[in-house]
């Protein structure tokens, strides 16, 4: 029975097994790019970090888009005058000052982006160590302060200054792919700047994983993009794939996640996956 099978789904969402999703061994700071708009690059932050943080992870967020929708998503305040991202770019607040709690989960923190950050990237042209702001900010020290063990930075749908403050303050990369036409495109260009990022800036920089997303089983391109972008780029993929979903679209509008929209969906419990998958692959040390 669909209705039984969703509740079972549901349940294992919102009730967590012990050890379910291990604790990183050391503190794990995950960017996720895509210059090309609408890859699910921001349903996949905020969907695999409510995933961790249901299952007692602790996980921040940091919206680093002007368009605020992860802030949105996770259901934290973020209209004009809020501490945000902003403020803490250009050195007013603290991390611990512009971090809020999701209403989602107490283990759930996001530091919110306002409409402010829209100028951030040009006042940032003229700052000292402006590829670096972020990373000042959140140092070691600080993010032990908020106790978390995942930090996800969600980027613009650019490859500007804003996406450059996040290669710079990570250790991972997290790329979602469509699975759809040209699921390729522009990637190059995103692999060659995280390259002189690791190069020039962060050498401890690496693409960790590639999450392909929007799949829709009825088509053939589906498979063939997902064959092609495996045999590119090996066992970085998850295995996971998140299918294309209405829930999974429906739910920012509601100020959720997947996860708390309606945790027995399809797409929920496929970020559920792709959650564990990462919490697995940081407990294993696997580095690419």
């Amino acid at each position: 029975m669909p209705i039984a099978e969703e509740a079972l789904r549901a349940a294992k969402v919102l009730h967590p097994d012990e050890g379910f999703m291990p604790r990183p061994s050391k503190r794990r700071v995950i960017t996720v790019a895509n210059q090309k708009g609408g890859v699910g690059k921001t349903t996949s932050t905020v969907n695999l970090a409510a995933a961790l943080a249901l299952h007692g992870v602790k996980t921040l967020v940091i919206d680093l888009d002007p368009q605020g929708n992860a802030s949105t998503a996770v259901d934290v305040d973020h209209r004009s005058g809020t501490p945000s991202v902003y403020e803490l770019l250009i050195g007013e607040v603290s991390l611990v000052e512009a971090a809020q709690a999701s209403s989602q989960s107490d283990n759930l923190l996001c530091v919110p982006a306002t409409i402010d950050l829209a100028g951030a990237e040009i006042e940032l042209v003229s700052m000292q160590s402006r590829e670096s702001r972020l990373k000042e900010a959140l140092t070691d020290e600080a993010l032990a302060q908020l106790d978390v063990d995942y930090v996800f930075i969600d980027c613009p749908p650019s490859l500007g200054l804003l996406t450059v403050n996040a290669l710079v303050t990570a250790h991972e990369v997290l790329i979602p792919i469509q699975c759809e036409y040209y699921a390729l495109e522009g990637l190059g260009q995103l692999l060659s700047n995280i390259e002189l990022v690791q190069k020039h800036l962060n050498r401890t920089l690496s693409v960790s994983t590639i999450l392909l997303t929007m799949y829709d089983g009825r088509t053939k391109l589906a498979d063939q993009v997902t064959q092609e972008v495996k045999n590119h780029f090996g066992e970085v993929v998850l295995k996971t794939i998140i299918p294309r979903s209405v829930k999974v679209s429906e739910a920012p509008g509601y100020g959720q996640t997947v996860l708390a929209f309606d945790p027995g969906s399809r797409g929920a419990m496929s970020y559920l996956d792709a959650a564990r998958e990462v919490a697995e692959r940081g407990v294993e040390g696997k580095q690419l």
